[in-house]
């Protein structure tokens, strides 16, 4: 190494060769090994990062397909409760029209008397049983008469001042009202007092 360095100085004026001058030529060799070194340190740890890249891809392969899996679980769980409620809305509608049919049978049993005795008790036997339909329906008249206006159930068509009656005291049902639950299904339409 020393002969290089004498060889490149030559044509020039040349400094004696001392030891610091082949120190330091030896520290730039060492500095060549030592590059080395590093070199394959950091090629250590680009293959080190590469694996880690890889496992972490890996895991967001598994992530992804997860997330998908879950995703068409859920929207197979939205169309089934969907057409489960759409089942359950045609079963209730089916139940609530097979019990208005026995209705229908007794009005027609009731036409085909003449008399009006027989017909008028045919009509009062369907009104029985039309109300005990509704019963069944979990259908319920709402009372009005005598009852005070409550407008969450009546509907006042007509107002009559009448001192026999109190305040706000419902004096005729025009048309009865039902409830089923807290739910109103038609409101009592009725004349109001005072």
């Amino acid at each position: 190494m020393t002969d290089e360095i004498i060889k490149e100085n030559e044509g020039s004026v040349q400094e004696p060769v001392t030891d610091d001058i082949l120190a330091e030529a030896e520290e730039m060799s060492r500095g060549g090994k030592d590059q080395k070194k590093k070199t394959r340190k950091l090629e250590a740890e680009v293959l080190e990062a590469g694996k880690k890249l890889t496992e972490k891809e890996a895991e967001l392969a598994e992530l992804n397909d997860r997330y998908l899996r879950l995703a068409a679980e859920y929207d197979n769980f939205r169309r089934r409760t969907a057409q489960e409620r759409d089942r359950i809305y045609d079963d209730a509608y089916t139940n609530a029209l097979s019990a208005v049919f026995p209705i229908l049978d007794n009005l027609e049993r009731a036409a085909q008397y003449a008399d009006g005795e027989n017909v008028t008790k045919g009509v009062a036997m369907t009104l029985k049983g039309a109300a005990e339909t509704l019963e069944k329906l979990g259908v319920v008249e709402i009372e009005a008469l005598g009852k005070t206006f409550d407008p969450v159930y009546h509907n006042a068509v007509f107002h009559v001042e009448d001192e026999e009656y109190g305040e706000g005291e419902i004096v005729e049902v025009l048309q009865k009202g039902y409830i089923k639950g807290d739910r109103v299904l038609r409101y009592a339409m009725v004349k109001v007092a005072n």
